[in-house]
């Protein structure tokens, strides 16, 4: 049996070296069709709130009863089939690469002075309406895109994986596709879609404060602004509608000095966001390369962090243990 730590820097390799193939089933797209399958079922006999609650019970219920069921299957064949099987998952989870991948296609772009490209390929990315953006905004949407998706793309995952190996990574991917799918405030979701958000808030809530701590330090090892990144995720944290998006935002806004959040345009009405971070400088195009690199160097780290904490839990259950 692999140990667990191997298996995710495994996982981590061939997310580097993979990314996401698009010829590769994922996952993720099984659960979609989970979310909508389970979503018809529910709302035909009940309320909307019940509804929704019903139908992350049942998406949890069926991601976690697969995701056993398959790693099970392949370990009675051989344990080595099972180990690479529950890699396999894990790596899927991780979406680190193709974080990079899309981003560094936006940089490239607006380096080339293509606005019309930046713009399609940062709208790839984010929720906005991107046709009238100028370069400094397209700019600001791929940071905040990397900001807010080193969470829940990377160390979120990293986090349940190291809690509970791929089964939890996995209810992890399935909390957050019906968060996305669901968590909508609208007419059709807000009641629905009520139990998803909240539980996504819940499973990000320890991963995006700790990731947020080691952005200052990655900052540092970087040779860009830690004591700024410190700063403003003390002072900006809580100016974003999510619970725990505001918080790595706001260390990566303070780390490259530089302000994010303010008014977007969303379906074509205008949505006048708060500030975080200072306007110490307009943001450029290489703003996204650090970024990046801010990204993958605190995501490490807080898998070092996830890491030692489970280190030091399993030592003191021993040492407590009769």
């Amino acid at each position: 049996m692999i140990p667990c730590e191997y298996q995710i820097l495994i996982a981590i390799l061939l997310d580097q070296l993979l990314g996401d193939p698009r010829w590769l089933p994922h996952p993720v797209r099984l659960i979609g069709a989970a979310c909508l399958g389970c979503e018809r079922i529910t709302r035909a006999v009940l309320p909307p709130l019940a509804a929704g609650v019903c139908t992350v019970a049942l998406v949890l219920g069926l991601t976690g009863a697969t995701t056993w069921a398959v790693i099970a299957g392949a370990t009675l064949i051989h344990p080595w089939l099972g180990n690479a099987v529950g890699i396999l998952l894990l790596y899927t989870t991780i979406a680190a690469r193709d974080l990079i991948k899309h981003s560094r296609q936006v940089y490239a772009a607006l380096a080339t002075s293509d606005l019309v490209e930046a713009r399609r390929r940062v709208g790839m990315i984010v929720g906005r309406d991107t046709a009238n953006l100028n370069g400094e905004r397209v700019a600001r949407a791929a940071v905040e895109s990397v900001a807010e998706s080193m969470v829940d793309g990377v160390t979120a995952p990293l986090f349940f994986a190291v809690l509970g190996g791929p089964m939890a990574a996995m209810l992890y991917k399935a909390i957050n596709t019906m968060d996305s799918m669901f968590g909508y405030k609208n007419e059709r979701y807000r009641s629905f879609g009520w139990a998803a958000a909240r539980l996504d808030d819940l499973a990000n809530f320890v991963p995006a404060r700790i990731t947020s701590l080691m952005v200052p330090a990655a900052a540092f090892l970087l040779r860009l602004d830690p004591k700024g990144s410190l700063f403003i995720l003390l002072r900006d944290r809580l100016r974003h509608a999510s619970p725990n998006s505001g918080h790595t935002e706001a260390a990566v806004a303070g780390a490259l000095g530089v302000q994010l959040g303010g008014a977007n345009l969303y379906f074509g009405q205008m949505v006048d966001k708060p500030t975080i971070g200072e306007a110490t400088r307009p943001i450029e195009p290489r703003d996204i390369l650090q970024a990046n690199r801010l990204m993958l160097l605190s995501s490490a780290l807080t898998l070092l962090a996830f890491l030692v904490l489970r280190h030091q839990c399993l030592a003191l259950q021993t040492y407590f243990s009769p």
